[in-house]
């Protein structure tokens, strides 16, 4: 008999060290928010892994350890299932986080005068890690259609091009708009940066959490190429709700990046997985399918959740429905607030805890960051503690 998961359930994370409720006060300098910003659930862990971490536990000695010989075979089977990619085990490695992962390529792929690309508004790390590694961020903003979706603007990206750019950053699925970039837009991606000799590393975290029917495409699979000149990363992390436990990969299928970049990695012992992460990530990808349909389908309802409400009774904050992820791109232009003021009313006055839109960059002024992946009756909450607040404008 099918198992039912219940993501109803509120969980008290008080006391397990969580980010989400520990930062509130050094960050936003107050401890009675709500918090809806970083991307992590408030749903519990599958059991599943749970239940293999337990297992693992029984043991007494924690030792030095080799992987799981079903590691790789896992990541590979459920990328071959769920995304239609071919991937070669001699392609595979571990890596201590995909943040990390991206300051790991730009250091060995770049010299201190060269240039990163990324696509504003993005995930901020994208600015971050190069520019905290002394490298230039170049940026070709994304265009905003009518509808609120985005386009890749491959004319500025010729514009803004020139001989020292030698990394671009693409987020794939997108963050925080939610997008899944077509096999058409990540050819011509591939084509420019050939052509160009750049480098594309392809933050693949939120590929397994595509909602309302969209596929996501992976980059490296959509042409030869895509494949030359790329570095995927992928985990299980965001899907089953697991960021504690950091289980990143990366996939290179050339063999000349892989063998620099492995290389390196294998120097640095940084290709080394901790004891838990193969163990989750088997579990994950052996286990968790009928999980993750389940969550994917509260998620799209907590989505319709948040456009209708906003619709009734904040219509002046209009929601981009998300292609993938649990994180929602809310649009605030209509309310008519400066930066400061939009901050004071979803902080000081709404008690919310959200991710500014302009922390996202270019494009990203007037819009807020939520995170959807909680119980609806939080949602309902949040979204009635801010329409109460938008009322007294």
């Amino acid at each position: 008999m099918m198992k039912t998961y219940d993501f109803d359930t509120l969980i008290d994370r008080s006391g397990s060290g969580d980010l989400k409720h520990e930062a509130l006060l050094p960050r936003w300098g107050r401890n009675d928010l709500l918090p809806l910003w970083v991307a992590d659930m408030d749903f519990a862990t599958p059991d599943f892994v749970v239940d293999a971490l337990k297992e693992r536990l029984n043991h007494p000695i924690f030792g030095y350890t080799v992987d799981p010989s079903d590691y790789r075979p896992a990541i590979i089977d459920w990328i071959r299932t769920h995304h239609h990619w071919e991937v070669k085990s001699e392609w595979l490695s571990f890596i201590p986080g995909i943040v990390k992962g991206i300051g790991l390529v730009v250091n060995v792929f770049t010299k201190s005068d060269e240039k990163v690309i990324i696509q504003p508004p993005v995930y901020h790390p994208f600015r971050l890690t190069p520019e905290g590694n002394h490298r230039e961020v170049v940026f070709n903003p994304l265009l905003r259609r009518e509808n609120g979706y985005y386009d890749m603007d491959f004319e500025n990206l010729k514009q803004v091009c020139d001989e020292k750019c030698r990394v671009l950053i693409l987020c794939n699925p997108h963050n925080p708009a939610g997008l899944c970039w077509s096999k058409d837009t990540l050819v011509r991606l591939a084509d420019f940066c050939y052509q160009h000799h750049i480098l594309v590393i392809s933050d693949e975290i939120h590929s397994d959490m595509a909602l309302f029917g969209n596929q996501h495409v992976p980059f490296a699979s959509v042409s030869q190429h895509a494949a030359d000149i790329s570095i995927t990363f992928g985990a299980p992390t965001k899907t089953f709700n697991m960021a504690g436990i950091v289980s990143s990969y990366a996939i290179v299928p050339n063999a000349e990046l892989r063998e620099k970049f492995f290389g390196w990695l294998k120097a640095n012992e940084l290709d080394e997985p901790t004891l838990f992460a193969p163990i989750a990530t088997i579990a994950a990808f052996r286990k968790g399918e009928e999980w993750r349909k389940q969550m994917l389908a509260y998620v799209e309802e907590n989505v319709k959740f948040v456009e209708e409400y906003c619709k009734e009774y904040i219509p002046g904050i209009h929601s981009l429905r998300p292609q993938a992820s649990f994180l929602m791109w809310l649009d605030c232009n209509e309310l008519g607030l400066n930066h400061e003021q939009l901050l004071d009313l979803f902080i000081d006055k709404a008690h919310l805890a959200l991710n500014d839109g302009e922390m996202f960059g270019l494009g990203g002024k007037g819009f807020m960051r939520l995170n959807i992946g909680t119980p609806r009756s939080i949602l309902h909450q949040a979204l009635s503690q801010l329409a109460d607040t938008v009322r007294r404008l």
